[in-house]
C-alpha cells in the first residue's frame, strides 16, 4: 500500500466550508475500489492547516485508477475550489516502523497476562479428553500442550516472544492432521465457554477481538492440516490486536 498526504492551507473564514466539502467528496471516494481509508485531520497550533491522508493499494491504482474513474470526478467536483489551497501532495511509501503506544494495552495485557491464558488452556484441555469430537484430535496430547499453547497465544496477543520455533512449529504441529470442519467449530466452541470458566475479560471489545482470533486461527489450522496444503514456513508469528474497535475506558 502506499499513503498519500495532501496539506492544505485554507484561510480561517472558509474552513468550515472547506470541512463540508470534504464531507460530501468522501461519498465517492469511500466507494472506490483502490482506496483503502482515509482521513482528514486539522492542526491544532495552526488552525489553518490540514492534511488530509489517503492509503491507496498503490500509486499506479490511484493515478491511472482512481483518477481515470467518475468517482473521480465526483470527489474532485466537490473540493475543486480548494485545490490551490494545497501545499503539498505526495505518495509515501511505508517502511514498516509502526506500532501502538503504551496508551492502548495489549490484548495480552487486556486479558490479564500470562497467568490468565495459562488458566485459559489449562482449563480448556481439562475438558478436551470429555469431549467426544475433539478428544480423538487430542487423544497423544503431550503433557506440557497446554502451557505451549499458552504460549504461543501470548506472543501473538503482544506478549512477551517466549514461543519457540516461531510460525514454523505450530504449523508443523497441523500439517498431515486432516481437521474436520465439526472438529473446528467445536474446538472454537468449547473455548470460548472455558473463557467463561477461566474469568477472562467479558468486555465485548476483548470478546469480540478474541472471537476474531479464534475463527482466524482454527480456519488456518483446517486448511493446513489438508492432505494438499502447501504452507509457508518462512511466515512470521501473527500478531493480533483489537482491530476496530479498541477497549473501552471510562473517563
Amino acid at each position: 500500500m502506499i499513503v498519500e498526504y495532501i496539506r492544505y492551507r485554507v484561510p480561517s473564514e472558509r474552513t468550515g466550508a472547506f470541512e463540508d466539502a470534504y464531507r460530501r467528496a468522501a461519498v465517492p471516494l469511500s466507494r472506490a475500489p483502490q482506496c483503502v481509508d482515509y482521513e482528514l485531520t486539522r492542526c491544532e497550533e495552526d488552525t489553518e492547516c490540514y492534511v488530509l491522508r489517503i492509503r491507496w493499494t498503490s500509486t499506479r491504482d490511484h493515478l491511472e485508477g482512481f483518477r481515470g474513474s467518475e468517482l473521480f470526478g465526483e470527489f474532485l467536483a466537490e473540493i475543486r475550489d480548494y485545490v490551490p489551497a494545497i501545499e503539498e501532495m505526495r505518495h509515501y511509501r511505508q517502511i514498516g516502523v509502526e506500532g501502538n503506544g503504551a496508551a492502548v494495552p495489549t490484548l495480552y495485557e487486556w486479558a490479564g497476562g500470562a497467568p490468565a491464558l495459562d488458566r485459559l488452556f489449562t482449563a480448556f484441555y481439562r475438558r478436551v479428553p470429555e469431549d467426544e469430537v475433539l478428544a480423538p484430535v487430542f487423544a497423544d496430547m503431550h503433557p506440557e500442550h497446554a502451557k505451549h499453547v499458552a504460549t504461543w497465544l501470548v506472543q501473538v496477543f503482544g506478549g512477551p516472544e517466549a514461543y519457540e520455533g516461531g510460525h514454523a512449529r505450530m504449523v508443523g504441529r497441523h500439517l498431515g492432521r486432516a481437521l474436520t470442519e465439526r472438529q473446528r467449530r467445536r474446538w472454537v466452541t468449547l473455548l470460548m465457554d472455558t473463557a467463561d470458566e477461566a474469568g477472562l475479560p467479558a468486555d465485548p471489545e476483548f470478546r469480540s477481538a478474541f472471537a476474531a482470533y479464534l475463527e482466524w486461527g482454527s480456519r488456518m489450522a483446517l486448511l493446513l492440516s489438508q492432505p494438499d496444503a502447501e504452507p509457508n514456513l518462512d511466515e512470521p508469528m501473527p500478531r493480533w490486536g483489537w482491530g476496530a474497535i479498541r477497549p473501552w475506558q471510562p473517563a
